[in-house]
């Protein structure tokens, strides 16, 4: 075997192992793009950056700046390319709430390794990996350590003729530390109830339940529904 073959079986070889470790990362959290699409993501990166490589020896073309497989457009191409693959593990849920950012991004960001990969620069690829596992997983627990502003949807239904005020819920929500951000409202079931719906926020998981608390305990309440829309 050749050193040009075993060149290219170490970088593509790199490049899977790196892919397939920050994939692990994502699949143990459940994200729907695991160590599967981030080792090709990764190793095909790495494979496409090959080609203006060792076009010279393999495709008798010598390297030209001009020539459409350059190592900067080929590059280019991968970059933009991926942002479709990214785009599909991202989508909306509810009002505040944005899934799949940080899974996007590290789509993204393994088909750089794969480019650095590629082109045999391991030592800047092999930091990036390692930084790229430590910002996935050190500062996820340094994240849910730090308080921070939670949303949740609530609707609360009241029968006809025993309506709670609106002061005194928006009073209600206040003294446990919520802020409203949105207000509806709906007659219901031909007039014979009324309901509220809030988009509300606060810090600190718990006073989700001590709203839940204090609102299962009036009996004004025909039903209520709280739906956190935390990621």
């Amino acid at each position: 075997m050749t050193q040009d073959l075993l060149d290219i079986a170490l970088r593509l070889a790199a490049a899977f192992l790196s892919g397939a470790l920050i994939g692990a990362e994502r699949s143990f959290h459940g994200r729907p793009a695991g160590s599967r699409t981030h080792a090709l993501v990764c190793l095909g990166a790495a494979m496409l950056m090959l080609i203006p490589i060792y076009q010279a020896s393999w495709l008798g073309i010598p390297v030209d700046n001009n020539f459409s497989t350059n190592a900067s457009r080929m590059a280019q191409g991968i970059m933009t390319g991926i942002g479709f693959l990214g785009a599909g593990v991202i989508f909306k849920q509810g009002f505040f709430t944005v899934r799949g950012l940080t899974t996007a991004a590290s789509m993204w960001f393994t088909a750089a390794l794969g480019i650095l990969y590629g082109v045999g620069f391991y030592y800047p690829a092999m930091l990036a990996t390692a930084a790229a596992l430590a910002t996935l997983a050190i500062l996820r627990i340094i994240e849910w350590r730090v308080p921070r502003q939670s949303f949740a949807r609530l609707s609360l239904s009241f029968a006809k003729g025993h309506v709670m005020d609106e002061d005194e819920l928006r009073h209600i929500l206040s003294n446990l530390g919520f802020v409203v951000h949105q207000a509806d409202y709906r007659l219901a079931d031909a007039g014979a109830s009324f309901e509220y719906k809030f988009v509300v926020s606060t810090f600190g998981e718990t006073k989700m339940r001590e709203l839940a608390g204090r609102l299962s305990a009036r009996p004004d309440i025909v039903s209520f529904h709280l739906s956190p829309t935390a990621d």
